[in-house]
C-alpha cells in the first residue's frame, strides 16, 4: 500500500488507493463472490491499509446488498474508516438513462430516503461522505442545485459530514462549489477515458478529490500494447500499471478498484508501491510511443 494519504473533506484522511464494493453483489451484472469470499475481502481490504470503501445502498441484487456486507464484516467500524456512499440518479439501479421528469432518485423524498437507507444499512448515524450522482440525459433541465440543496438540509440534520458529486461536468461542478463545499468528485476516468483530465487539473487546485470509477475499466478492461509493455518491464500486471499511472497522474486521485478476487485485492492494495519512470509514464500517454 503507499504511504500517501489524503485529506478528504479537508478531514479525513484516506490511503490513496480505496475499495469499491459494487462487485461483491453483481451489481448491476457480472458475476460475485461467495458470501464469505466477500466478507473476507472487506477485512482483508483494512487489514491492508485500505480505509476508503466505496458503496451504496443501489449495489444490491438476488439478496446481496454491498452495505449489508460491509457492515457484517467491519461493524464495529475502525476509527479511521471512511465510507463513501452515494445517492440520486441511480436509486434502485434503475433510472440512470431516464429522461428528467422521470428520474425518481433525484427528488427531495427520494434522496432522503436514499439516505436513510444507507445510514440503516451500513449500522451508522452519519455518513462520512454522500454523493449526489447525476443521470445521463437532459443534463440541462436536471442541474444540481435543487437536488444538492436537499443533501445540504440533511447535512444540516447532521446526517452526512461531507457531500461529493458524481458523473459531472465542469460547469455542474462549479455551479455545485457555489452552493456548498465539494469534498470530492466521482466520474469516469482511467488510462484509456480521459475526457476529465482538465477536470482532475481542476479539482487538484481547489483540493478535492478525484475519485475515479472504473480505474482499470471496468466491465471492459484496459487492455493495450502499452500497457502490457511497461507491465512486463516491471514485472507486474496490466491493472497495477493502470492504477499506478492513475497515482502518478495527480495527487489529489484517489482510485476505488473493485474486485470479487483475494488475490486481485492484493494486487490492487500493491500497485500503490509500483513506481512508473518517466520514460513509463510517455510509454504509456503516446500511441505513437514518441
Amino acid at each position: 500500500m503507499t504511504t500517501e494519504r489524503w485529506a478528504l473533506g479537508g478531514d479525513l484522511s484516506v490511503a490513496r488507493i480505496g475499495y469499491g464494493a459494487m462487485k461483491l453483489t453483481g451489481w448491476p451484472k457480472g458475476d460475485r463472490p461467495t458470501r464469505e469470499t466477500a466478507l473476507a475481502i472487506l477485512r482483508r481490504a483494512v487489514e491492508l491499509g485500505v480505509n476508503h470503501i466505496d458503496t451504496s445502498h443501489y449495489y444490491a441484487r438476488d439478496g446481496v446488498a454491498a452495505n449489508e456486507l460491509i457492515r457484517e464484516a467491519l461493524h464495529p467500524y475502525p476509527d479511521d474508516l471512511v465510507i463513501v456512499t452515494k445517492v440520486g440518479a441511480l436509486v434502485e439501479g434503475s433510472d440512470l438513462a431516464l429522461p428528467a421528469a422521470e428520474k425518481t432518485g433525484l427528488t427531495p423524498d427520494n434522496l432522503r430516503r436514499g439516505i436513510e437507507a444507507n445510514l440503516r444499512s451500513l449500522g451508522v448515524d452519519r455518513l462520512d461522505v454522500a454523493n449526489l450522482r447525476l443521470g445521463d440525459l437532459d443534463r440541462a433541465v436536471t442541474p444540481p442545485a435543487g437536488p444538492l440543496e436537499t443533501l445540504c438540509a440533511l447535512r444540516d440534520e447532521g446526517l452526512i459530514r461531507h457531500l461529493g458529486v458524481s458523473n459531472v461536468t465542469a460547469a455542474e461542478l462549479a455551479e455545485a462549489r457555489t452552493i456548498t463545499p465539494i469534498a470530492c468528485v466521482q466520474n469516469l476516468y482511467n488510462l484509456a477515458r480521459r475526457d476529465d483530465d482538465p477536470l482532475v487539473d481542476a479539482c487538484a487546485e481547489a483540493g478535492i478529490a478525484y475519485v475515479p470509477f472504473f480505474p482499470v475499466g471496468g466491465f471492459q478492461p484496459i487492455t493495450t500494447e502499452r500497457l502490457d509493455a511497461v507491465a512486463a518491464r516491471h514485472r507486474a500486471t496490466v491493472p497495477q500499471v493502470a492504477l499506478a499511472w492513475l497515482l502518478a497522474r495527480s495527487p489529489n486521485i484517489l482510485p476505488i478498484p473493485g474486485t470479487g478476487s483475494l488475490e486481485h485485492l492484493e494486487e490492487n492494495v500493491a500497485a500503490g508501491t509500483l513506481e512508473l519512470s518517466p520514460e513509463d509514464i510517455s510509454t504509456l500517454e503516446n500511441p505513437a510511443g514518441q
